[in-house]
Formats: structure tokens, sequence, C-alpha cells
């Protein structure tokens, strides 16, 4: 447990990590190019190790030179004998690596931990199924065997309601399958930048997907990925800590290696803390925030689904109320993030109000409290934010970043320089 020290007022400098997301996607089609990929600015972190350990045994091979990762890729032509690969409680490398485990022949487990096996994938087994690969699973929750002679194709529907990572995973080993996969979107889709994230890296690495209004997608069998020396843009999720703490500590922050022309959804926090009152100066690849009053706000958070916690703490602090709607995912996510946020925030002595897809945010006077994080990275590094205004703010758990930013205390240890 670590206890968090006021401070007075911020201003600061920080640089930012590479993105999560597009390491995971970088990392699968490093993978499945034939040849060596050169991964710049790639994330190192507990999520992104379980996708380079179970590469290692689908048969790639990849080492770190200081901070460049080269990732020797076989052109999907992956290993044959039985593994069993864990992945913890990284919910991205579940999803890519259950659908990379479709190309290979042979039978693969893919298992995590205790709050990983609560996580649901049915729809995407179901979508592996109809494209010709046999799956088991417990009751549609990990551990998950997948049988395969390969990737048939064919067409396919697939649910967007629960997360956008079952339609990007398909998509992504959908040029590895026989015949050309037609996919279908049911429902509404969730977390569509990420979408788009995927469909940039897939370019990146020389395949186009057809995409008709995020609801039918196409992509033609027979074509590869080429190897690429390819730049990891920064985070935009890890950067919202950094603009939160300017904001509740009315400073200045800069944040380097920012991509404000990203296709990352959570560049938008920006747009949020405007309205909320603060001011924001772009540049290009970085961004300085200086905090204001704060003001609530309503906004539909479905795009933007890990900023969640992070608007939460920092309505706590906003005049007036602040609704976060269609956020009925998040409950799937490392936590139950709404749930996790309601007993957090109110421990603090905040009113909250806790919907099935919504959660309400009264601004207030906070008092210090001991955070339960339910090792969930996005918990701990948004509720270490209030510890800057509110004294007596201890983060339990503390070392749960690792699975997305294990140098976070770190850099958060430059706002006090």
């Amino acid at each position: 447990m670590i206890e968090i020290k006021p401070l007075p007022r911020c201003d600061a400098t920080v640089k930012l990590p590479g993105s999560k997301s597009y390491t995971h996607r970088a990392l699968i089609l490093s993978a499945l190019a034939d040849g060596e990929s050169l991964l710049i600015n790639a994330l190192q972190s507990k999520d992104t190790e379980y996708t380079l350990q179970a590469l290692e045994k689908f048969g790639v091979r990849s080492f770190w030179e200081k901070d460049l990762l080269h990732v020797i890729g076989n052109g999907g032509r992956l290993g044959s004998t039985e593994e069993k690969i864990f992945v913890g409680n990284s919910g991205t490398s579940m999803r890519f690596l259950t659908a990379l485990a479709a190309l290979k022949e042979g039978r693969t487990l893919v298992d995590g931990d205790k709050r990983m096996r609560r996580r649901p994938i049915a729809d995407l087994l179901e979508g592996l199924e109809k494209l010709g690969v046999k799956t088991h699973s417990r009751n549609g929750f990990p551990p998950v065997v997948i049988e395969s002679q390969g990737l048939s194709g064919g067409r396919v529907k697939i649910r967007g309601e629960e997360s956008s990572q079952f339609l990007s995973a398909l998509l992504m080993v959908a040029p590895y399958a026989h015949r050309d996969i037609h996919i279908e979107v049911t429902g509404h889709l969730v977390s569509k930048p990420y979408i788009e994230i995927t469909r940039e890296v897939m370019s990146a690495f020389g395949v186009e997907v057809q995409n008709q209004d995020n609801c039918y997608f196409f992509v033609r069998a027979g074509l590869r990925y080429s190897p690429q020396k390819y730049m990891i843009e920064g985070d935009a999720s890890n950067a919202s800590y950094f603009f939160s703490a300017a904001a509740l500590n009315q400073g200045r922050i800069r944040v380097e290696n920012f991509p404000s022309t990203s296709v990352q959804g959570d560049v938008r926090f920006l747009d949020i803390l405007e309205k909320m009152g603060c001011e924001v100066i772009r540049g290009n690849g970085w961004v300085e925030v200086y905090g204001r009053e704060l003001k609530g706000i309503e906004i539909d958070m479905n795009e933007m689904p890990d900023l969640v916690p992070t608007l939460a703490v920092t309505s706590a602090f906003a005049w007036g109320k602040t609704v976060m709607k269609n956020i009925g995912h998040l409950r799937l996510k490392e936590s139950d993030r709404i749930r996790a946020l309601a007993e957090e925030l109110t421990k603090m002595g905040i009113r909250v109000k806790e919907g099935e897809t919504y959660l309400k945010v009264e601004g207030g006077r906070a008092h210090g409290a001991e955070i339960e994080t339910y090792n969930d990275h996005r918990i701990a590094m948004s509720f270490a934010i209030a510890g800057l205004v509110v004294p007596g703010i201890k983060i339990k758990g503390e070392k749960c970043v690792d699975k997305s930013f294990p140098d976070f205390w770190k850099s958060f240890g430059r706002l006090y320089t």
C-alpha cells in the first residue's frame, strides 16, 4: 500500500510510454508477417509480456534491444505442438491469442487468472466456430480450448455489445483464412475507435479492411502482412491521469509523446476537460493542460470506456453532477469498474449513484480513505490523482499498474519535482 502526498500545485512535464492497444496489435501482425519487424517505443508491461510469451510458444521469436523490440514472424506458420497459454487478466491477450490459435493446426488451451475466468468470450468462440474451428469453453468463459486445422473463412455474424476486441481479433487473422471473410456486426458496436486502431495497424502492415458503416467488414483471403519498422505512438489512456492531475490541482502539466491527431478515442479526454473548464494547449506531439475550476457534465462514454475511472475521480472535485452514460460493458473489464468506482468514491465521502449502464457522481468535499484497487490498474492510477488534493489517500495493491504502465509511479513522482 502506498500513501499519496498532497501537492499544493503541480507544474511538471511527463513523457508517455507506448500505447498498449497499438503494441498488442503490432505484436500479432509482426508474428504473422514473414520476416523481422522492428517495433519502436513498444510498451513493456505485464499484459504485453503475456502476449510475447504466447507468441514464443507459437514459434515466433522476439528480443529486446534496449527500447527496440525485434519480432521474427514466420508467415503464419505457427507451432503445431499442443500448448497451454496463460494470459493472467489480460483481456486483449485472451481475445487476440484465441483467434491466432485458430490458424494453428492442432490443439491449444488458453487460460487466465480467476478474474479472467469471469470475463465472457462466447461471442468470439461462436464466430470462430462458424469459420470452421472447433472450440470448447466453460459455458462461454475461459479456459478455452481451440482445435483447428486452419481457418476456413466465409460469412459470420458477431455481436458488438460486449467488446470490440472480438471483432478486432477476427479481422487480424482473416487474411490467413482459406476463403474471404465477411463479418456482420449485430447490435451496437462498443469502443469503435479500437476498431479504427486495428484497421490502421493492419494497413501499416499491408492489409486493408473494407468497412461499411461499422456494420459490415470484409477481408480478402490470401493477403499477407509484410515485416515493418513500426513506431508505436504514445498511450492516450495513460495520458488522462496526468491531465486529470492538472485539472484537480489547478496546475500545469505538459505531456510529451502525446498523439493529438491519433484515432485513439481517448485523445478526446482533452475535449471533456475543456467542457469542464480547463484550458488545453495542443502542440506537435505534446499537450499542456491548465487546471481551472471544474463543473460537472453529462456525457456518453461508450467509445472511451478506459477513461471512465479517470473522469469519475475528476468529477468528484467538480461543481455539480457528472453523469457517464452507456458504460454497461465496464462491468466486464479487469474489475466491475462501475461497482468499484461507486464503492471507492463513497469511501471518500462522495455521493455516487450507480446504474446498470451509468454512473452519476456529485462533486463534494472528499476525505482520505484506503482505496481497494481490485487488482485493476485503472482504478489504482485514477485514485492516485485524488491523493494530490486530499490528504490520507492510500492505494492498496499499487503494483497492479504493471499491467499497462509499469513506470506509472516513477512518472507520478515527477509531479513533485
